[in-house]
């Protein structure tokens, strides 16, 4: 087959726009323009910017107002890696908004996210494991399944302790069973009487307390 060579005016049409977002990247990396970026239609320049604004830490709120109308996943993952680096009170609040979303999908991620950052995290973990919601509850206890903090322990105790929801609880010691001591013991007697018809429940404190050889 005889190879057919592109014009001039087609081959410098597909140089162009492929070098776009790379051009885009390099010519408009102030602050500003960045921000800018983050609304533009073309998602690879969207993805670009989420990145190189890691470099303005006064850029989370434009990363959270973006977070909240992104449509394209892997610009979300962008914009969430760059919040999670930048890491503060306004990066945190974004993430816990995320974390009541509808969509699974966007829990899931900001489950990952959080988990990244345990010192920004722990003082708003109170307030999450005592959130009205108990979804929201069990999506917090996932979060301390990786978030590596020495309150750990002490936040799952005192869910098993406090929460009157079985879901919440089971999750919780499901947990303790992996990263519990013996000082969970009497939380997790207590809560076995406290449901005592639960066959769960009792399954997974025998587990729990088998595990950090309380039994």
């Amino acid at each position: 087959m005889a190879f057919i060579k592109k014009s001039p005016d087609v081959a410098l049409t597909e140089a162009s726009t492929a070098d776009s977002s790379e051009s885009q990247r390099v010519s408009e990396r102030d602050f500003a323009g960045l921000i800018d970026q983050l609304d533009d239609a073309d998602p690879s320049i969207r993805r670009w910017a989420a990145r190189d604004l890691l470099a303005y830490p006064a850029s989370t709120g434009a990363l959270v107002a973006r977070l909240k109308r992104e449509d394209d996943r892997s610009v979300r993952e962008f914009i969430l890696t760059s919040l999670t680096r930048l890491g503060d009170d306004i990066a945190v609040a974004g993430l816990v908004e995320w974390l009541r979303s509808e969509d699974a999908v966007m829990r899931n991620e900001a489950i990952e996210a959080m988990k990244a950052l345990p010192d920004e995290v722990a003082p708003i973990m109170g307030g999450l494991l005592a959130d009205a919601d108990p979804d929201v509850r069990i999506m917090a206890v996932n979060v301390l399944e990786s978030l590596r903090h020495p309150h750990v322990e002490a936040w799952l105790i005192d869910v098993i302790d406090n929460d009157s929801v079985i879901n919440v609880c089971g999750t919780a010691v499901d947990l303790l069973g992996e990263v519990g001591s013996p000082s969970a013991r009497a939380s997790l007697l207590r809560l076995r009487e406290r449901f005592p018809g639960e066959p769960y429940i009792r399954f997974a404190t025998d587990l729990a307390l088998k595990r950090i050889g309380e039994v």
